[in-house]
C-alpha cells in the first residue's frame, strides 16, 4: 500500500519536499478550502451536483472541483473535495446538510443509539471517494503534491453526540463527563475507520494527508491530551503500520502552547498553525520540531490591500528559513475576491 520513497511525485513535488524537513527558498503554498465557494467554476459545479453530499460522492464533479484551484493558481498541492463527516455516514448515522446552516445528523449520545450504528464503516459508501482521489492523482500536473485528509476523532465526535456544530462542544463535553466510556466508544469506532479511510486514500494516490482538529482548542491540558492527542496518535500509529512512509499532517487547531506536546506524542511530520498563534512561539517550539504550515487570517486574504502583502511577507520573515507550507490558518472565505488570492501567491513567489 505505500507508495514507494523515490517515485516520481515524491522526488519532484514541492509540498513533499518540505514536509521532508526540507527549507525552500519559496515554500510551497496551498490553502485551506481552496476549493470553493469563491471560484465561479466551482459554483456551476455545484448547482449541476444539487446537493453538496451529492458533489462530495460524484468521482467525476469532486475531482473537477479539487482541480480546479490547480488550474488557476497553481498551486503546490491539491486537497480531495469531501468533507470530515462522511466517516459517521458510512458507519450508518444519517447525515444532511441545511442550506445555509450546515450538517446535520441524528444524535448518538445514548449506548442504544451507538448500538445501532455499524462498528466498521461500509467500504462501498466510501468507494466513491476513492475514485476520485484516483480522478485526481491522474490528471494532476507533474509536481503537484496531493491531500487527503479525515477530521480527527474529537471533532468527529462532537458532530455525532451534538448532531450539529455547537459554538463549545458543549454536548460532547457533558457526555464524556457524565459517561466517559460511552464517548470513549464512539472515539474508538471513529478512530478505526478513520484508520481505514486514510490508508484507502493513500492506496488510490494522495500523497499526504491531514488530520483536522477544528475544536481542539475547546479542551483544557487534561482532556486535550485524552481525546485529542492519544486519537490521533493512534491514527497516525495505524496508518504507518500499512503505509510506513505516510507523510501526515496534523491540524489540532487552537491548541497554542499545548502544540509541542501534541507534536511529540502524536508522531505527526508536520502541524498547521492556526491564525492566533504567536510566530515567535511557533518558530521556536514547534519549528524546531517539524515542518509547519499555516497561518495567514483568512479575513486579511478577504480584505487584501497593503495589509495582505504585509502579513504575508512577516509569516515568510517568522517562517521561511525552515521547513515550511504556506496556507492559512483556516479555510478561504467564500467572499474572498479572486484577485487576493493571485496577490497573495504573487507575494509569496516573490
Amino acid at each position: 500500500m505505500d507508495r514507494p520513497e523515490g517515485s516520481a511525485t515524491s522526488e519532484t513535488s514541492r509540498f513533499l519536499r518540505a514536509l521532508n524537513g526540507e527549507a525552500q527558498a519559496v515554500p510551497p503554498v496551498w490553502l485551506m478550502r481552496q476549493a470553493g465557494r469563491y471560484l465561479p467554476e466551482y459554483r456551476e459545479v455545484r448547482a449541476k451536483a444539487g446537493s453538496f453530499l451529492s458533489l462530495c460522492y460524484n468521482p467525476e464533479l469532486a475531482a473537477e472541483v479539487t482541480l480546479q484551484p490547480i488550474r488557476r493558481f497553481g498551486f503546490d498541492a491539491a486537497i480531495l473535495f469531501s468533507d470530515i463527516l462522511v466517516i459517521p455516514q458510512a458507519l450508518g448515522q444519517a447525515l444532511w446538510f441545511v442550506e445555509g446552516e450546515g450538517p446535520r445528523l441524528e444524535p448518538v449520545a445514548t449506548h442504544e443509539r451507538l448500538a445501532e450504528i455499524d462498528r466498521a464503516a461500509d467500504g462501498a459508501k466510501l468507494a466513491p471517494i476513492m475514485e476520485t482521489v484516483t480522478r485526481v492523482r491522474e490528471a494532476l500536473p507533474s509536481g503537484t503534491g496531493f491531500i487527503g485528509f479525515c477530521g480527527a476523532p474529537w471533532t468527529v465526535a462532537t458532530y455525532m453526540v451534538a448532531g450539529r456544530g455547537t459554538p463549545d462542544q458543549g454536548p460532547a463535553k457533558a457526555l464524556f463527563g457524565a459517561d466517559p466510556a460511552l464517548f470513549q466508544a464512539i472515539v474508538d469506532r471513529i478512530v478505526a475507520a478513520s484508520i481505514r479511510y486514510l490508508n484507502a486514500q493513500i492506496s488510490a494516490g494522495v500523497d499526504a494527508v491531514q488530520i483536522f482538529d477544528s475544536w481542539a482548542g475547546s479542551l483544557d491540558a487534561d482532556d486535550f491530551r485524552r481525546w485529542c492527542v492519544a486519537p490521533t496518535r493512534r491514527i497516525v500509529e495505524g496508518v504507518r503500520a500499512a503505509n510506513p512512509h505516510a507523510r501526515i499532517i496534523g491540524f489540532p487547531r487552537g491548541a497554542g502552547q499545548l502544540i509541542p506536546d501534541y507534536v511529540r506524542q502524536t508522531g505527526v511530520d508536520a502541524v498547521g498553525l492556526e491564525t492566533e498563534i504567536d510566530r515567535a512561539f511557533a518558530a521556536a517550539e514547534i519549528q524546531s520540531l517539524v515542518p509547519v504550515q499555516g497561518h495567514l487570517d483568512p479575513q486579511v486574504l478577504r480584505a487584501g490591500g497593503p495589509d495582505l502583502e504585509r502579513d504575508a511577507e512577516a509569516i515568510l520573515a517568522a517562517f521561511g528559513d525552515r521547513p515550511f507550507v504556506f496556507n492559512l490558518g483556516h479555510g478561504i472565505l467564500p467572499d474572498t475576491p479572486i484577485a487576493h488570492v493571485e496577490r497573495l501567491l504573487k507575494t509569496v513567489r516573490g
